[in-house]
């Protein structure tokens, strides 16, 4: 009666075993259906610098770049700067394409799916002289905005791109010596 009960518990702690790495399971994501949820997504920032990275899994560039947004994210602290990264893969692609990229790719910020396919609608929402061409950032403090068309070539650049936004002397302190310490390696 023993070895049945013994047989039947390895297959459940393997299960929970797997289930349990963060290696195995997809990243968590959330979808906007719809520009309103990104907008409060960006009234929910409040006063806290708020980088929106827009890009595609298709998009070369995009993928390329994006391990400095993880890297900003990292170096400066949810505290200081929260970053959302904002796929405008298609929804009907999210199964077959977004998830196991999300998984092999292990990102650590924030990850939005844009579903919403009426961008000539919301994109000008997000800064009126944008085509719609990616990757493009937006950077966001209050009332204050940049934006940037473009990839990000490594992490200095993105970083003088968002340095204006950050009002924390000790956060930039902090950033530059650790901009210098890479450089050395």
């Amino acid at each position: 009666m023993e070895r049945p009960f013994r047989l039947s518990l390895v297959p459940l702690l393997l299960a929970s075993l797997f289930c349990g790495l963060p290696s195995l399971r997809s990243q968590d994501f959330e979808i906007y259906d719809n520009v309103d949820q990104l907008q409060a997504r960006i009234e929910k920032a409040g006063d806290t610098t708020l980088v929106i990275n827009f890009w595609a899994t298709w998009c070369k560039p995009c993928v390329e770049e994006l391990p400095c947004f993880d890297e900003l994210r990292e170096l400066y602290g949810a505290q200081n700067i929260q970053v959302v990264l904002v796929s405008l893969d298609f929804k009907s692609q999210l199964e077959k394409k977004f998830i196991p990229f999300l998984k092999h790719q292990q990102l650590k910020s924030e990850i939005a799916l844009m579903a919403d396919q009426d961008l000539n609608t919301w994109i000008p929402l997000i800064y009126e002289d944008w085509d719609g061409a990616i990757p493009a950032t937006l950077v966001i403090k209050g009332k204050k905005r940049r934006f940037n068309l473009g990839k990000f070539e490594n992490l200095e650049e993105l970083e003088t791109f968002v340095r204006p936004f950050v009002t924390d002397s000790a956060a930039v302190f902090r950033m530059n010596n650790l901009l210098e310490q890479s450089r050395k390696k």
